[in-house]
């Protein structure tokens, strides 16, 4: 996991696409609370947004 992030880092400071790293920030913000609320009273709230 360590190699992926830093490969994706190199590629974001070689290429300038530095507007990705938000993107990628909201989507493991977004993946890691539906894994930790899982079979919780918000996972409905959550499922609506998609």
């Amino acid at each position: 996991m360590g190699e992926f992030l830093t490969e994706l880092w190199d590629f974001m400071r070689e290429r300038k696409k530095f507007w990705l790293l938000p993107i990628f920030m909201v989507m493991l913000g977004v993946g890691a609370l539906i894994v930790l609320m899982q079979g919780s009273t918000v996972a409905p709230f959550i499922y609506t947004l998609f």
